[in-house]
């Protein structure tokens, strides 16, 4: 990651070559046209623009033929080379936008995305519609911690709990803890080996488990193939749905009577993970598509 020099002094200096935000903007179209569509380009000199000179969009535009001072320039240099070796502008800026909070990434951690978003607001749906007051919740595979970390910021009276057996994903989520100024307890703890013995009595258990086949590789973009944590993103492929069982299984004897457990899902097994949700014993099985309508989310209630 680029360490940058964030400023928002608005001069050009009489020592080298002299630069205005539309030569910077040319140069990203230039060099990313054939990595990226055009309209994917803009967005991500944008998001540049915002992190380097802390502009507003609508300031972006206005003052586009601004000049730079040599460190901008440095800046936007060397985010555009990680840009060009294909490391994701998340990763090249060190932070993004989830839920309307600002969370850190690095390669430790997957980048938070628009479908989870989705998984979070259903979370605080149902929490809103079913009345539930003073809250235990539990994310299994928390990465940055932005699911819980959102849930926390947006809950009054609720302990909630990130678990991942990553301590470098773990670091990450400590520091959007204190980002954001939330209170999530974080944990390390490998799902498949051990147990939530130490959590009892949840009321909501959340997980956006690892759930893409070696398989669908040829489908992702090298972005994300070669730079964000396989360990997150990838399962066997003879056995796709490991996360979902060992956690299902354990989330019964966890939670509550009436308890929730909701899982971010791949699109291509809605119905498979239905069927295991039953076979388990959980009832109220709801499958629900994101906004591209794939079958993204499932939720179920513990009898």
């Amino acid at each position: 990651m680029c360490a940058l020099h964030v400023s928002k002094v608005t001069f050009f200096t009489t020592f080298g070559e002299v630069k205005s935000l539309a030569d910077i903007k040319e140069e990203f179209e230039n060099s990313l046209s054939e990595i990226y569509p055009k309209r994917e380009v803009e967005s991500i000199f944008l998001l540049a623009v915002e992190h380097v000179l802390g502009w507003s969009r609508l300031k972006i535009v206005i003052e586009i033929n601004t000049l730079l001072n040599k460190p901008q320039i440095n800046d936007f240099k060397c985010i555009k080379d990680l840009l060009i070796k294909h490391v994701p502008i998340q990763y090249a800026i060190g932070s993004t936008e989830f839920y309307g909070l600002e969370f850190s990434v690095n390669k430790h951690v997957l980048i938070p995305r628009q479908e989870t978003e989705e998984l979070v607001r259903w979370v605080l749906n149902t929490i809103q519609q079913t009345g539930l007051a003073e809250l235990k919740i539990v994310d299994i595979g928390t990465g940055s911690g932005c699911i819980p970390i959102s849930i926390d910021k947006n809950l009054n009276n609720a302990q909630v709990f990130g678990l991942d057996v990553s301590i470098n994903a773990l670091e990450v989520a400590n520091k959007n803890n204190e980002i954001n100024d939330t209170k999530v307890h974080f944990s390390a703890l490998d799902i498949l080996q051990d147990d939530l013995s130490n959590y009892s009595d949840i009321d909501v258990i959340v997980s956006n488990p690892p759930y893409v086949l070696p398989s669908e590789k040829q489908l992702m973009h090298s972005n994300v193939l070669n730079h964000e944590p396989h360990l997150a993103l990838f399962v066997e492929e003879n056995d796709p749905l490991v996360f979902y069982k060992r956690i299902a299984q354990l989330a019964l004897e966890s939670l509550k009577k009436r308890g929730f457990l909701f899982f971010e899902i791949n699109e291509r097994y809605g119905q498979e993970t239905l069927n295991l949700l039953v076979s388990v014993g959980y009832e109220d099985i709801i499958v629900k598509k994101d906004i591209n309508g794939k079958d993204r989310m499932i939720r179920c209630t513990k009898p």
